[in-house]
């Protein structure tokens, strides 16, 4: 009932939207009057839009180019594969030469924990700087009809698996990155494709992830152990209303994920609404762009199917389903030793408050990959949970971090089929 009541707030903030002018004269925001340029004005308006949870389509990455050693290298950016639950997106890098052998596209599993993969937009740009790269595009649960079926994990689990053959047969091998949430559901189907003997991969690596919340676990660990699966039914779920095309679907709203991140960093989200602010007064326009920009990543958010979410409680938070080993998709067993030859590089960050030290460094024992001369367990400084992808932190030290692992990969496997024919025949006698 009160996902109807709010989607009439949102359908009235959209009629409000859309009668704000292009531009405009903000007399009280100066000494003297002056003009909100277009830009400005179209911008703010988008994000009054998404901050209200009332923007009706999902943003687009809209990345035409990037620049690397000074040189502007256009991007093209298309569909590979689509299931009902999202959608693989490919962008390629218009190259007037060919890439050099051996430097391998990078395909990112974004997490499905409530916002757009549009958030992770400055790391797909950082990634395209050096290699291709493939994004997973989940789909808003209240655009899904009822007749896809309920959306459990397994769903994701299996879109995951089918999306990293599909890099696959672009360009072999990939480098697999899953962020936050995606590191569970990435790693199972990286081990299903492992035990099945199909290495699509050169490497794996791991941010953030709550692979083991036993492990310190965080307030929100603590939270969602606190409660049942059916308090999260009755006080966290509700049925999406018409006119969307999931009508009758029952799922946990975005705006409750928002209202959450804002009650967990309330002082990010102020010193970005004051920055912005005091930008337009000074009539900084670019700044105040890049902060909109910034505000316009955290409201991006969507609906998770009522079943995907309970699964995420009940196999990440109650039951510890992966790091036990006795979890099972679709009747297939989730065997993580099957990635022992996967180069394995986790990072973490020392101030992450979502996802607790040593969740994701965990994985490392979970492959069986100790043995693997390339594998690195990396702990940022003075890096929260958003840092990881976003900000200073990932641009300074993460991302050239991830950059040098991929380069040793690359390096030391010049001939890939052969390598993994071998590894696919070790498989096969280890799993026998």
């Amino acid at each position: 009932m009160w996902y109807a009541l709010i989607d009439a707030q949102r359908r009235l903030i959209r009629a409000m939207a859309g009668s704000l002018p292009d531009e405009g004269v903000c007399p009280a925001a100066a000494p003297a009057p002056w003009v909100v340029p277009r830009e400005v004005a179209s911008a703010f308006r988008n994000w009054l839009l998404r901050s209200m949870c009332a923007f009706e389509q999902a943003p687009l990455f809209a990345i035409d180019g990037v620049t690397s050693n000074g040189c502007r290298i256009p991007v093209d950016e298309s569909v590979v594969d689509t299931l009902p639950v999202g959608s693989l997106r490919r962008f390629a890098r218009n190259r007037i030469a060919p890439e050099p052998a051996g430097k391998w596209p990078v395909m990112l599993c974004a997490p499905l924990a409530g916002h757009h993969a549009v958030m992770l937009r400055e790391t797909v740009e950082t990634l395209l700087e050096h290699r291709d790269a493939y994004i997973t595009d989940w789909a808003d649960a209240r655009d899904v009809p009822p007749e896809a079926g309920p959306l459990p994990l397994d769903d994701y689990v299996l879109a995951l698996e089918r999306f990293m053959r599909s890099a696959r047969a672009h360009e072999t091998p990939v480098h697999m990155m899953a962020v936050c949430q995606a590191n569970v559901p990435a790693l199972a189907a990286a081990a299903l494709l492992a035990s099945s003997q199909d290495a699509p991969f050169a490497s794996f690596a791991l941010l953030g992830g709550p692979i083991d919340t036993h492990l310190h676990p965080t307030l929100i660990d603590r939270f969602a152990r606190s409660h049942t699966l059916d308090w999260f039914r009755i006080n966290a779920i509700d049925a999406m209303p018409a006119p969307y095309r999931g009508a009758g679907r029952r799922v946990y709203p975005g705006f409750l994920q928002q209202a959450a991140i804002m009650a967990a960093h309330p002082e990010r989200n102020l010193r970005l609404r004051v920055g912005l602010l005091v930008l337009l007064v000074r009539g900084r326009v670019p700044g105040a762009m890049k902060a909109l920009r910034s505000l316009d990543k955290y409201a991006t958010v969507l609906d998770m199917a009522e079943c995907y979410f309970v699964d995420i409680i009940r196999v990440v938070f109650h039951e510890d389903l992966l790091p036990r080993q006795i979890w099972s998709v679709a009747g297939r067993r989730i065997t993580t030793e099957a990635l022992w030859h996967t180069p394995l590089c986790t990072i973490e960050g020392d101030r992450d408050d979502i996802t607790g030290a040593e969740q994701t460094h965990c994985a490392h024992a979970l492959c069986n990959a100790s043995s693997v001369a390339l594998d690195r367990q990396l702990t940022i400084s003075r890096c929260n949970h958003y840092d990881l992808f976003t900000g200073a932190r990932r641009r300074d030290i993460v991302n050239p971090s991830l950059r040098n692992f991929w380069s040793q990969v690359d390096n030391a496997a010049p001939d890939v089929p052969r390598e993994l024919q071998e590894i696919n025949l070790v498989n096969s006698m280890r799993l026998a």
